[in-house]
């Protein structure tokens, strides 16, 4: 897999139930792999993130257009208050997403890029640190984005909060990460979520 979709579903309070059930068999139905499911546990709530991964950009086209035409989004359309649907393409490097257990808490980071050259140095610089910095936690993905502001997505899983900021402790004090030169290359409004598997999750 290279691309992936990132779905953000608004759900009115209460309704989540409704969308954990009816998302799994909504993507059986189409095109690519169902990855995940988690609801949104800081920043704005009532949100559920959902991420599929596809194999070529066509296929992940084809099921925007089926995502986009159908009357009942994820199959939750009735108590769906808003949708909004984010492209990416893995940075080369990076591994295929593999399902299973990674943890109880993801966090969902999101970088803007400088205009002028930010795609490729951020790449070349993650290239570099990553092996190091996933000696202490391991990264999910990380992919710039194909529509929307020029930026990039990146998803780490942890135990817990505490081991969340154990891991980003010990790289910054081990000198390995951020990437040496790497925040050179971003602008400042960078975004942190963190999101909680929600049951029956292929990720969690």
């Amino acid at each position: 897999m290279t691309y992936y979709e990132l779905a953000t579903l608004f759900l009115p309070m209460g309704t989540a139930p409704k969308a954990i059930e009816g998302v799994p068999a909504f993507a059986a139905q189409g095109a690519g792999r169902f990855l995940g499911m988690w609801m949104v546990d800081t920043g704005r709530l009532n949100r559920m993130f959902v991420l599929r991964g596809f194999d070529d950009l066509a296929q992940m086209m084809a099921e925007r257009k089926r995502t986009h035409e159908s009357t009942s989004p994820f199959n939750c359309g009735d108590v769906l208050g808003d949708l909004s649907l984010d492209s990416y393409e893995a940075f080369p490097f990076i591994a295929p997403v593999q399902t299973g257990a990674h943890g109880d808490i993801y966090e969902f980071r999101t970088y803007p890029f400088k205009l002028a050259g930010g795609f490729p140095e951020t790449a070349v610089k993650w290239e570099q640190a990553l092996p190091q910095r996933e000696k202490f936690s391991k990264c999910l993905l990380a992919a710039r984005a194909l529509d929307g502001r020029p930026r990039f997505l990146n998803i780490w899983p942890y135990a817990d909060i505490a081991a969340r900021s154990k891991a980003r402790t010990d790289a910054v004090a081990a000198g390995i990460w951020p990437p040496a030169g790497g925040p050179a290359w971003l602008k400042s409004e960078m975004e942190s979520e963190i999101a909680i598997p929600a049951a029956g999750s292929p990720l969690h």
